[in-house]
């Protein structure tokens, strides 16, 4: 490969190039930005614009002035004013869109308590509905962004319109059922379309940062489920569920709406920035019968059956085992939030510098000796805490190893070895004749696409989540075997809970051990 000079490298500034080339494949360990990607680019430049002012006319001026502006000075990537606030925005919108799923304990406790709906059945439904369909219908959403480009720019304000809408519409309810048409599946839909952008554009405002970006982006998770139980507990009690419910569509919308602008893609529709990235098509979904992404996704949905099911009995496990009261129940919820935002910007920060399956390693052996340990033999509210700490932090942080599988599965050989081959050549040629462009698999869409990857990691998840809620049903009314026979959470009526929820977070981890067996 022939160096680089100094000449050429001041036609376009490399952080104009970095993301163009190919953005999902960058990794802290490589780049994909080359000596000679940088002369490809630097010398088509020259040669667009190597026209003397004696051979100029006019006419030739206005059409070199087409190929200039085909190629506008970018943002930079991993960095930057553009880049931080696009990174805010998303961090705000996952605090509000994810923050009232997760929140719903509160609004369940009250619709349980309170005219017109004490008594009824379903309620839990609502927030299946409202988490669960946000998870289910990612591969629609970021399908249909992917297809249409243009379009996608205005899904946020869009979306946040329905999502606002859905929640003004069920302060009107006066059946479980209505409840579930508007809070649960009208707020999934519209959460999904304002979210689903912030996936689909951080892929292109950040390159070498990307995990730790994402890491950042998904704490607002955690961050709002320390907030929002305690906001809305107050005003549910202070002024009930329809003035609540109102006021809290208009504060979610004067608090969004304005940041839309700022989640936009970092490469402008329609240039030749963009035209020399990759082509994907979201319907190239071969990569799903994959022996590697089964492996992946099928520990992501065995882990996803027990994640959730600490957030949702701890208060109620503190109470009927320990005595707490109020408060201190709901304090195991609000720690094992507050150390899922630690632990969600650290697996962010360790994803670049790791491998996937050692990053999910650290996460299962936190939360599943957390779990079997701490968890099962708590005796004492201090212990409980701690157990929610530990679990917070490791099994918080489970989904911010995704960018490791996405950036696993988007290598040349993720998929069957029938088109590795043939993927690989054809990449090797491009670099050695200089080509900073998509491979010819991924000019005519057929390169796996990472957005599509988290799609489907998210469906997985959801699945786990939808299942998982009348599964502990069943394991918690079933009793435990060992009750009033083990020690600590063994021996209460959560002990074969516990169990599985241990259980899973040890299988959630199973690609690392597949790693070793050269599966992965």
């Amino acid at each position: 490969m022939s160096p680089t000079t100094t000449s050429e490298l001041s036609v376009i500034p490399l952080h104009q190039l970095q993301h163009v080339v190919r953005p999902e494949l960058s990794s802290s360990s490589s780049s994909w930005v080359t000596g000679t990607h940088i002369k490809d680019f630097a010398s088509s430049a020259e040669a667009s614009h190597d026209v003397t002012d004696e051979e100029s006319s006019p006419g030739e001026d206005s059409r070199r002035q087409g190929p200039r502006n085909e190629f506008p000075r970018l943002p930079p990537v991993d960095g930057g004013k553009d880049a931080w606030l696009f990174l805010a925005a998303c961090f705000v919108l996952e605090c509000l869109v994810w923050g009232v799923p997760f929140s719903f304990g509160v609004f369940q406790n009250y619709y349980d308590t309170h005219a017109p709906f004490a008594g009824s059945g379903d309620i839990a439904v609502i927030g299946t509905c409202s988490m669960g369909i946000m998870y289910l219908d990612t591969p629609l959403i970021m399908g249909l962004l992917r297809r249409f480009p243009a379009q996608g720019r205005y899904s946020p304000i869009f979306g946040l319109v329905v999502m606002c809408l859905g929640i003004a519409l069920s302060s009107f309810a006066t059946t479980v059922t209505h409840l579930i048409v508007t809070q649960g599946i009208l707020y999934a839909i519209g959460g999904s379309i304002a979210y689903s952008p912030c996936i689909v554009y951080l892929d292109e405002w950040f390159v070498r940062r990307k995990g730790l970006a994402y890491g950042i982006m998904w704490s607002g998770t955690g961050l709002a489920g320390v907030v929002l139980p305690l906001l809305l507990e107050y005003l549910l009690t202070t002024y009930g569920f329809q003035t609540t419910l109102r006021m809290w569509s208009v504060i979610v919308f004067i608090l969004t709406a304005p940041l839309a602008y700022f989640i936009k893609p970092r490469l402008p529709h329609n240039s030749l920035a963009t035209s020399r990235a990759p082509k994907y098509n979201p319907l190239a979904l071969r990569f799903l019968i994959s022996p590697k992404f089964l492996l992946y996704q099928s520990a992501n949905i065995i882990e996803a059956l027990g994640f959730f099911l600490p957030g949702i009995y701890l208060p109620s496990y503190a109470r009927s085992t320990m005595g707490a009261t109020a408060f201190p129940s709901a304090l195991t919820v609000l720690l094992l939030n507050v150390a899922s935002v630690v632990g969600c910007v650290a697996m962010g920060w360790l994803i670049d510098k790791l491998h996937v399956t050692t990053c999910i390693l650290l996460s299962t052996v936190g939360a599943t000796l957390g779990t079997f340990i701490l968890w099962g033999f708590a005796d004492s509210l201090p212990v409980l805490y701690l157990f929610c700490v530990v679990y917070g932090l490791f099994a918080g942080s489970f989904t911010s190893a995704w960018p490791g599988i996405m950036r696993e599965m988007s290598l040349p050989n993720s998929t069957s070895t029938s088109t590795s081959g043939k993927s690989n050549t054809t990449k090797r040629r491009g670099d050695e004749e200089g080509v900073g462009t998509a491979t010819e698999g991924e000019q005519h869409g057929a390169a796996v696409d990472p957005i599509m990857v988290f799609a489907f990691l998210g469906l997985g998840r959801g699945v786990g989540n939808v299942v998982s809620g009348p599964l502990s049903e069943v394991l918690v009314r079933g009793g435990s075997p060992w009750k009033g026979q083990a020690l600590g959470g063994y021996g209460s009526g959560y002990g074969c809970l516990i169990v599985f929820t241990g259980a899973t977070a040890l299988f959630g981890g199973g690609s690392y051990l597949w790693r070793r067996l050269g599966w992965l």
